[in-house]
């Protein structure tokens, strides 16, 4: 991984309400339309991703994102060095044999974790998704536009969720989150 220097830096606590950025984690955005991939990566991961729309797998080590009929974003619940490991096995098991593309978006990608009673409120004040039924469903992902920037949020367990967003728009999202959060 390169350098990893956060534009956060800090976590936050508010009434009901944990904002925090998780110490950089690899991930990696997993392409193709071959069928096998799906029994490739299962065997070289142990787990296998999933297929129907906006939804996860998950294990101990890692996470699979639905993000569309031929793409998923991997990303780890550790930084230990298990992720290099991973990153050289998808490459050689994935795009080594044609079967799609690995590519590493770890630098790309800030995810914050937000955790508390308020986090549907907070988010529904700038969203127009509804998420009446994602809240209720663990594993459950979204890619929506929140305060006009592109997220993806994954919905670990109640009222925990982990929001990703493009590094260049991360200041202004964790600043709006921590204003907003003050009126919740």
């Amino acid at each position: 991984m390169l350098n990893y220097n956060s534009p956060i830096n800090e976590n936050r606590n508010h009434s009901n309400l944990i904002l925090s950025e998780i110490e950089p984690t690899i991930k990696i955005n997993l392409r193709s339309k071959k069928r096998e991939i799906l029994a490739k990566i299962g065997k070289s991961l142990s787990i296998i991703p999933p297929t129907e729309p906006n939804t996860s797998s998950s294990n101990d080590i890692l996470n699979i994102l639905w993000l569309s009929p031929d793409e998923w974003m991997i990303y780890s619940n550790n930084t230990n060095d298990y992720n290099y490991k991973l990153e050289d096995n998808l490459y050689n098991e994935v795009s080594k044999l044609n079967y799609g593309s690995i590519t590493n978006i770890s630098e790309h990608w800030i995810m914050i974790n937000m955790k508390g009673d308020k986090v549907y409120e907070l988010l529904s004040s700038s969203c127009h998704y509804n998420f009446n039924e994602f809240k209720n469903k663990k594993g459950s992902v979204v890619q929506t536009i929140l305060n006009h920037i592109d997220v993806i949020i994954h919905n670990k367990d109640i009222n925990n969720l982990n929001l990703f967003v493009r590094r260049s728009f991360s200041n202004h999202l964790w600043s709006w989150l921590n204003d907003s959060a003050r009126f919740i």
